[in-house]
């Protein structure tokens, strides 16, 4: 990964300035970019890394400042304009069309045969690049059919079809395993070998200290400073971050009472995805879900929630048992779901940050057949007050909200509704280390509050930092579940890891 200091720079963006119906987004940003370079950009959400990114690329435009790319000044007008001149981006967001097959949204656009695609040389070339990238997807797949973490490595696979000289990583680990991670660091290790620059987004330290040359930080839309990789600490560029220390504390014991009531009991629940799972959810709890992708614990989630349909089980409310055929049923028994894939099924980003906080809700706020209109906004401010979503105003739109703060939205709508039990699914991806803090904070203080929390995570620190209990799947079984005090890595990661035949006899601690 070394660099020399004379190296000529492929890209600078200098002074950088962008503003948003009032919000001064980027003050001034600059960064540059050497050829065979991983640049890290990082930063709190909010602080500016996408907008700038979306400069770069021709999604938006600057209001102010300076693009050069081999040594030209350039401007592109539109994304096509950046990927015609060699720059790609995989987006943190996915940004594929569902009802399409794979290598139909790889190389959408660009069409062999008149206004068709030639549907047998796309699959050719998009079989090649999934082999080149050690992956097996079926190019003739509807991307709908996909895992989210699939899903994410042909957003990885688009981007690496054009013969960019410049390609942006925002967040792309987000959703994938450790596997489909060590494969996406062995394609940018082959890019960086034939001189390709590469800009990676991530709030994941290891992977900056893994894979980068520097780091550079952004804050509230301002630039800090850059930092050779090799030669700064981890704690240094947190700081950078956020101006202050944060250290995240591993729980060593429950604070939950084993006299407190169980709110949720779930008796041998079965589909096609997840086999007799059973376990129970006490009042002021956080349950912690641990398991590899593929595991079951999403599946879970959405066959307790009615978003999917079991074919066998029991599920005891409060100690009543209920019959949860819907989303609605679910929530009519005060369970609130808190989807991985919040743009997808939390929000709706094109709405104001008000619809969304209702939307669970709007039975509860009709006055004569018309939505009270005074009482939604009085609901939404408070609420928006009371989980400290930054906001300029309860009117603006969901899409311009950072990801820590649009998590805060969907926490929000369930409070609103009132919901006791919470499912939080992933609920830190995409965030930064400074927002997690607050969510993880808010966690706490609902569970003190007497919500009860099952909260699933593909991060093992994060489970032992939030969790009084944690229940871990494997191949859709229960393998075991770890009281906080016995839990480590090791013992989660031997859980996770462990055929699902041999899940009775390795319990550890009790349900």
């Amino acid at each position: 990964m070394r660099q020399s200091e004379s190296s000529r720079y492929i890209l600078e963006m200098v002074d950088i300035d962008k503003r948003f119906q009032g919000v001064h987004a980027l003050k001034k940003c600059s960064l540059n970019l050497r050829g065979g370079e991983v640049l890290a950009l990082v930063g709190e959400n909010g602080a500016g890394k996408s907008t700038m990114m979306k400069i770069l690329t021709g999604i938006y435009q600057a209001d102010e400042g300076k693009i050069t790319y081999f040594g030209e000044t350039v401007k592109f007008k539109n994304p096509k304009d950046a990927q015609d001149a060699g720059i790609a981006i995989v987006h943190q967001e996915l940004n594929l069309m569902n009802h399409l097959t794979a290598a139909q949204n790889i190389f959408i656009g660009r069409e062999s045969s008149g206004f068709f695609l030639d549907e047998k040389s796309i699959n050719r070339k998009a079989s090649e690049l999934f082999k080149r990238m050690h992956i097996h997807i079926d190019p003739q797949e509807k991307v709908k059919n996909l895992t989210v973490g699939k899903q994410q490595i042909v957003e990885i696979a688009k981007a690496l079809s054009y013969d960019a000289k410049v390609i942006v990583f925002d967040e792309p680990t987000a959703t994938l395993t450790d596997a489909e991670i060590d494969t996406l660091f062995q394609i940018i290790a082959e890019l960086r070998e034939k001189g390709v620059g590469i800009i990676y987004i991530s709030h994941r330290m290891d992977e900056i200290r893994r894979i980068t040359d520097r780091v550079t930080v952004l804050r509230d839309g301002e630039f800090v400073g850059t930092r050779d990789t090799k030669d700064v600490e981890i704690q240094e560029i947190i700081q950078m971050m956020i101006g202050r220390v944060t250290y995240e504390e591993p729980k060593q014991s429950s604070t939950v009472s084993p006299e407190a009531p169980i709110v949720l009991r779930v008796e041998n629940l079965n589909s096609k995805d997840v086999t007799d799972i059973s376990f129970t959810l006490q009042k002021g709890e956080i349950l912690g879900f641990a398991g590899l992708m593929g595991a079951g614990r999403t599946e879970v989630a959405r066959l307790i929630f009615g978003a999917d349909k079991r074919s066998s089980g029991d599920i005891y409310v409060n100690g009543e048992q209920v019959d949860i055929k819907s989303p609605h049923d679910a929530v009519k028994h005060g369970i609130g779901y808190l989807s991985e894939d919040r743009k997808r099924f939390g929000l709706a980003t094109g709405m104001s940050v008000s619809s969304n906080a209702v939307m669970a809700s709007l039975d509860q706020h009709v006055k004569w057949l018309f939505i009270d209109a005074k009482k939604v906004r009085s609901v939404t401010q408070a609420h928006v007050e009371k989980v400290d979503v930054r906001t300029p105003s309860i009117d603006q739109l969901v899409k311009n909200l950072s990801g820590g703060n649009q998590q805060k939205v969907v926490i929000s709508k369930w409070l609103i509704r009132n919901c006791d039990i919470l499912i939080f699914d992933e609920p830190t991806r995409g965030i930064d280390v400074g927002a997690k803090s607050e969510i993880y904070k808010l966690m706490n203080a609902l569970a003190q509050s007497g919500k009860s929390i099952i909260m699933i995570s593909s991060e093992l620190p994060e489970l032992l930092r939030m969790s009084d209990r944690i229940f871990v799947m494997c191949e859709g079984a229960h393998t075991g579940t770890v009281s906080i005090e016995e839990a480590d890595q090791h013992a989660l990661m031997t859980l996770a890891t462990q055929n699902s035949s041999l899940s009775r006899a390795s319990a550890i601690g009790g349900e």
